[in-house]
């Protein structure tokens, strides 16, 4: 895994160091699916050019057109090297990732070294075991709101403890992001913080 507090971080070499060939990637940008169109498509133009920046060619992978097809997700994504998760709304994520049945489908194409899991923010919030606390930053409702559906307050489980991003930075969530680290602080939940620009690289197959 290559995980990011924002965007590509400033030592994007290490994900490449991952990608010996170059990819290709997988932008899954269902983070964004509570926002207007215009900007969803703005979100992920972004993420397509600076992964086209690294020379890392990608497509869009839309976890919407795989709910309740769990077999088609794995198929397809036999064909990329990286899914990269942009962030956003963890919980629209997660509400995403739970009917595309994405949780099993990655956990099994990582423990097989067969995908590179990347991503910021809310794409690394979500790996979590739990999402309590990241309310605080996130409006669950908007899973609610925007799908008629109850938010889903379990993460993927794929990581045993918390990233909580933009800690102290010059990020507008940065305030807010206090008062999680307090909470998982003060709860005994297992976190680990990080600044915008910093990374970790976590190998799953250890």
């Amino acid at each position: 895994m290559y995980l990011s507090s924002w965007r590509l971080g400033l030592r994007p070499e290490r994900l490449l160091e991952l990608l010996p060939d170059g990819g290709p990637a997988a932008v899954v940008p269902n983070a964004l699916d509570a926002e207007p169109e215009p900007v969803r498509e703005e979100g992920i133009a972004r993420e397509v050019a600076a992964l086209r920046g690294l020379g890392i060619d990608s497509d869009v992978l839309d976890l919407g057109d795989y709910a309740g097809r769990p077999e088609r997700l794995a198929d397809r994504l036999q064909h990329y090297r990286m899914m990269w998760v942009r962030g956003g709304n963890v919980f629209v994520l997660r509400h995403a990732m739970a009917r595309s049945g994405a949780e099993a489908v990655l956990a099994e194409a990582m423990a097989s070294d067969a995908l590179v899991y990347s991503g910021y923010s809310a794409g690394c919030c979500v790996l979590a075991p739990s999402l309590r606390g990241l309310e605080l930053v996130d409006d669950p409702e908007q899973v609610r709101k925007r799908f008629g559906a109850e938010p889903r307050w379990d993460g993927l489980g794929l990581l045993d403890y918390m990233i909580v991003p933009h800690h102290r930075s010059a990020h507008p969530e940065s305030e807010r992001i206090e008062l999680v680290v307090r909470r998982l602080a003060g709860d005994g939940v297992a976190h680990r913080t990080l600044r915008d620009g910093e990374e970790i690289v976590v190998d799953t197959t250890s």
